[in-house]
């Protein structure tokens, strides 16, 4: 072995130690998710009470018949629990897939803009992020009704903004290659130059995105439903049960600290799985983190 490969094959050992660690965020993230996923599941199919059964006793400890006792109406709060988890569900992945069809195909239209045009899009897009999300997405609950199909509407059309503008700032760097001219050059249409170049080259830092943006809907939309605005009645929200409970906190606890603990286990899953996939589909970013 001469000196060259032995100072190579040094270099490359500690490699395997960061992609386990690598791994682990990406798995432990996919167990906190999968298992509030699971519950969510559940709930559609079988629920320990029905939502407005309100047979319980109110301000119940944990018991047999309900396993963290009930609210202040008597209502079970395990019930409540898995309830919210697909209500966390249901906001978080609907406001992301409005929030990329919209936002990827605003930033792709914005890309290939030029002069005016261009300069207008990037200050409208600039104006849009720097307007605070769940204020936008009260403004626009409020000029409709309160319901879940509202707030993931309003959710997902303030998340498009900051997804417009990384898609845009992301097709403009791929359209600038040199192969795009070559593809230009041989006769290729735009439509087949998206499709087959500019789209795969972006989508790696585009789903490590809206990963996080689906952290940020689940808050957004516990945000709207502790203010009233989110899903109504007997639809237990997380954001709804911490309104409720915040009354009873000394009292009764558990009201509080359930719903807020699922939903950081969620929020903190959904980032450290966008975290590996970061790793996992950007080598660039994993040899400067490395």
């Amino acid at each position: 072995m001469t000196q060259t490969e032995l100072i190579a094959q040094t270099k490359q050992t500690p490699e395997p130690k960061r992609s386990a660690k690598r791994s682990y965020t990406l798995i432990v993230g996919c167990v906190l998710v999968g298992l509030i996923a699971l519950l969510a599941l559940i709930s559609l199919v079988w629920l320990p009470y029905t939502p407005d059964d309100t047979s319980g006793g109110r301000l119940t400890g944990p018991a047999g018949e309900h396993l963290l006792g009930t609210d202040k109406l008597g209502r079970d709060l395990f019930t409540q629990l898995m309830t919210g988890s697909r209500i966390a569900f249901e906001a978080g992945l609907g406001s992301v897939l409005i929030a990329a069809a919209v936002g990827v195909t605003l930033g792709v239209l914005a890309a290939f803009a030029q002069g005016w045009l261009d300069d207008t899009l990037s200050a409208f897009l600039d104006i849009l992020i720097a307007f605070p999300t769940l204020l936008l997405a009260m403004l626009i609950v409020a000029a409709r009704s309160a319901s879940l199909g509202s707030a993931v509407l309003a959710i997902g059309l303030a998340q498009s903004a900051v997804v417009a503008r990384l898609v845009r700032i992301l097709v403009k760097r791929v359209l600038a290659q040199d192969y795009i001219t070559a593809a230009r050059t041989s006769g290729t249409s735009w439509p087949r130059i998206v499709a087959g170049h500019v789209l795969p080259n972006i989508w790696p830092t585009l789903v490590v995105n809206l990963a996080l943006q689906f952290g940020l809907a689940v808050l957004a939309e516990a945000g709207l439903s502790y203010l009233g605005l989110g899903a109504p009645p007997p639809n237990a929200s997380w954001g709804r049960m911490l309104q409720e409970a915040q009354a009873t906190f000394t009292t009764a606890p558990a009201g509080a600290l359930a719903p807020g603990i699922l939903l950081v286990v969620l929020v903190i899953g959904v980032n450290m799985i966008a975290d590996g996939l970061r790793d996992t589909l950007d080598p660039a970013a994993r040899r400067r983190r490395a």
